[in-house]
Formats: structure tokens, sequence, C-alpha cells
């Protein structure tokens, strides 16, 4: 630290006579004075500390161009900036990298690099992660919003067609629109529910029928239930598939597979019945009606519609792959290694029932997984050992894995509430800065915004949540997006 008054420091009207390696450069941000040397910052020109040097000879204009304050009797520039922030960032001058202190938001720091002129690349590779997550995380929240937005604005230049898809739209896919909308999606869910309940119900033999030919089939009374639910989501995809903004991409998602699959058996099956006699033996297509209706369990999935523990473990699992792998790789190794270990081992016993390695495969799943179907056994006092020490390997393979897996679930689904709180947040903020007489503004603002939700952005930069110094921009190279640092803590 410098003493206030230091002689060697010289004053906004000098010469410059002396050399910018040797100044001493004394900033004080937001109380916090800290000395540089000329040598050290001119190891990076384009930094604004580095700027300080030289712009002395510049005068006041020129001082204060790149501080907020001056004060010539201590001699010292006034930064009105984070100080924690600063002390990482001035790692860049003694070791070349900056790391981020636990506890500072990530988006705040990028403003904080930006506004001092160091380039993002010196920020180490772990910093960088966690910036990265911190950005999609705004992105999403953005996102949400946005299409909050587009819900709430009306177009008055759409025709009336596309006004009425788009209430069909939010009517079947965004159950938290109205009331009426959630109706509907609680009646999906029992539809789904019923349906499962009588593909299960249908195969008890005492609530089946024999028919003229002495086949058994389905409860005319069930299979009219299954006639209503295969109905119902009939209606239910076409119109949505009507109402869809982007049909190409509506008809390839999964889900919407999922429901294709769900609802195909039944009209297949129903052809079959009635033309397929003409065409192939009735042995045949009775096979092929029941293999068909065995794919009827594909609308149990359609659950995960309408359940956001589903969507979780299904994001976690795909997040998972890499554990998920390692899991399979541990489990091959062991059941090829302890299959052919209990069949070299069980050959001296006369009963044995390792008849070769690919049947012992069987044995060594069901050991290494603790399952134990007890159908092959060893017999032999080393065969016993070798089945100890596989199903103890197997124990261990499978629960090394688990907790990545675990935490993965819990992260994600902690996430998705944070985002769908922050989400709600900011409408909030809308709505109250709306009520404060700036209703007509606000009214504006969301036109333009539903107009502009058809651009590839994520977010308006004149949405405004906000007049509290916590707005941020949002990370993107194309346009300064804004929002709240609610969502960075």
């Amino acid at each position: 630290y410098k003493m206030a008054g230091d002689s060697r420091f010289p004053d906004v009207d000098t010469d410059g006579s002396e050399k910018s390696e040797e100044m001493e450069i004394v900033v004080n941000v937001g109380g916090v004075r800290q000395v540089f040397y000329g040598d050290n910052l001119n190891q990076y020109p384009e930094t604004r500390l580095a700027e300080l040097v030289n712009c002395l000879s510049g005068g006041y204009d020129s001082i204060f161009s790149l501080c907020d304050d001056y004060d010539p009797g201590k001699r010292e520039f006034y930064f009105d900036r984070d100080p924690d922030a600063f002390k990482c960032i001035i790692d860049v001058y003694y070791f070349g990298e900056i790391h981020m202190k636990k506890g500072i938001c990530p988006i705040c720091f990028k403003n904080e690099m930006e506004f001092w002129k160091v380039d993002l690349n010196f920020l180490d590779d772990c910093c960088k992660a966690h910036l990265s997550e911190k950005k999609e995380e705004l992105e999403e929240i953005a996102r949400r919003v946005q299409l909050i937005l587009d819900d709430l604005g009306v177009d008055a230049s759409e025709s009336r067609w596309k006004r009425c898809q788009k209430c069909i739209w939010k009517f079947l896919e965004k159950p938290e629109s109205s009331y009426p909308a959630r109706v509907i999606a609680v009646l999906s869910f029992l539809f789904i529910l019923i349906s499962s309940v009588v593909m299960c119900v249908g195969t008890i033999p005492d609530l089946q029928v024999v028919d003229a030919e002495g086949n058994r089939m389905e409860h005319p009374t069930l299979d009219s239930i299954e006639t209503a639910c295969i109905g119902w989501f009939t209606m239910e995809y076409v119109l949505r598939l009507i109402s869809s903004p982007n049909k190409l991409h509506f008809a390839l998602s999964f889900m919407n597979i999922v429901d294709v699959l769900a609802i195909l058996p039944f009209y297949i099956s129903l052809t079959l019945t009635h033309l397929g006699a003409k065409l192939m033996e009735l042995s045949n297509v009775q096979q092929a009606v029941q293999a068909l209706r065995i794919m009827r369990i594909a609308r149990i999935f359609k659950l995960a519609r309408h359940s956001s523990g589903l969507q979780t473990l299904t994001y976690a699992l795909k997040r998972s792959f890499k554990e998920l792998g390692l899991l399979l790789m541990y489990l091959a190794v062991g059941i090829f290694v302890f299959s052919a270990l209990g069949y070299t081992m069980e050959q001296s016993h006369p009963e044995t029932l390792f008849k070769s390695i690919p049947q012992s495969f069987w044995w060594a799943i069901i050991t290494m997984t603790t399952v134990g179907y007890g159908d092959i056994y060893p017999k032999t006092t080393l065969g016993k050992l070798n089945a100890a020490i596989s199903f103890l390997c197997g124990v261990i393979a499978i629960a090394l894995p688990i907790h990545p897996i675990i935490n993965n679930f819990v992260r994600y689904y902690n996430k998705q509430r944070v985002l769908e709180t922050a989400a709600k947040h900011e409408l909030e903020l809308m709505e109250l800065n709306s009520a404060e007489g700036k209703a007509a503004g606000s009214r504006t603002e969301l036109e333009d915004l539903s107009r502009e939700g058809k651009d590839d952005s994520f977010y308006s930069s004149r949405i405004k949540v906000s007049h509290s110094d916590t707005f941020i921009h949002l990370l993107s190279e194309e346009k300064n997006y804004r929002t709240r640092l609610q969502s960075c803590k």
C-alpha cells in the first residue's frame, strides 16, 4: 500500500517524463486501496488499469473517462466497483490467469472483467464451466418469461385462424394458462390411467368372455372403455397437431411419437380384424392382433407429459450416459470373468449345471445383480467361493456409479424448481411496475414483445422488470439482453 501524498506519483499537469515502467498507480476500489507498477500493468496494455499509466498526460477528461473519480491530493483513482471481484481480477497481472472466489456471482464477475477490459480467456476452465452453467440458467429463465409474454400478447394483424390455433395450443399444451386447461390436463391424465388399468384387467381370465369359436377375448364393457380412451387420445393428438406452430418438429418429437405408438395398435388391430380375415388365415390375424395389443403398453409413457418427476428422471439418465457406461462395463467384465471361472470350477462335479460358458453368463448376471433365481447354482466348494466373490464385486460395481446418477437427478430437479420460481418472480415484478402507473408503457412493451417473439432471440432488451441496480446482461454475442440478478442467487 502507498501512503497518501507520495511524491513519486506525478500530478496531472506533469510532462510525463517519468518512465511508465517505474510509475506507481494507486487505485481505490470500493474502499480498498492497491498499488500497481507500470511494468506489471503494461503486460496487458489493453486493460483499463494499463490505460491509467498514460492517462495523466491527457488531463482530467482522459482520467474521468477511465475512472469514477480522481483525488489529486491523495493521488488516487477511485472506482465504484466490487472489491472482492477486483481482488480476483488483478491476479492476471501476477499469475496470468483468474479464478473466481466462492460466493461471487459468475455473471456479475463476467461484467466486472468486461469493465476492467480483461479478456475472458484468462478465466480458468473450472470457472468458465460455472459461468457457462449460469448463462444457460439465465437463458432458460428468459425463454420461459418470453413464452409467457408471447401467450399474453395478442397480435391484431394475425388472422382469426392463427389466433384460434394459438388458443387451442395453449388450451392443450399449457395447463397453467387457464382453469379449463388444467381440467383438460387432469382428464388426459385420468384417461391414461384408465386405459392402462383396463389393459391389465382385461387379461384376467375370470373377466374374459368366450366367443363363438371358443377363443377368449376381452369383456365388451372393457372393450368399450378402451375405445373411448383411444377416441380421446386420437382427438387430443389431432388437435395438437393442427394447432402446433411447427408441425414437423411436433411430429418428430419423442413424446408425440409415443402418442402415435399408443394409438396406432388399436386402429391396425381393428383393420386386421375386419379386413385381415379375407387376406390371410384367421389364426394369423389373431396372432397379429394379439401382438399389436401388447404395444398398448407404450401409452404408459404418456404419463411423462404430465409428470415433472418422470421428465427429470429422463434428463438425469441422459446426463448420466458416462456413469451408465461405466456400470455396464464393470458388469460386462465381471460377468465374463466369473462365468468362465464358474464353468471351469464346476466341471469336476458330475451333476454340474454349468454346461457352457455362454450358459454361465446367465448365472453370472443374476448373481452379480443379487437376484439369484436358483435355477443355476454351484455345487463345488471352489464354485461357491467364486459365487460369493462375484456377488460382492457386483454390489460394489453397481454402487459406485449410482451416486453421480442420483446427484444429476437431484441437481436437475432443484434447478427446474429454481428456474420456475425465478420466471414467476420476473412476471410478478412486471405486474408490480405496471400497477405503479406504467400500465400504458407496459402494454406497448408486451405488444412489441409478442411480435419480436417470432425471432430466435430469447429475450428482448426492452423488457424492464425492475428499476434497481441488480440488472445484469445475458451473455450473448449478438444482442445485449437483460434479466435480474435474482436467478444467480
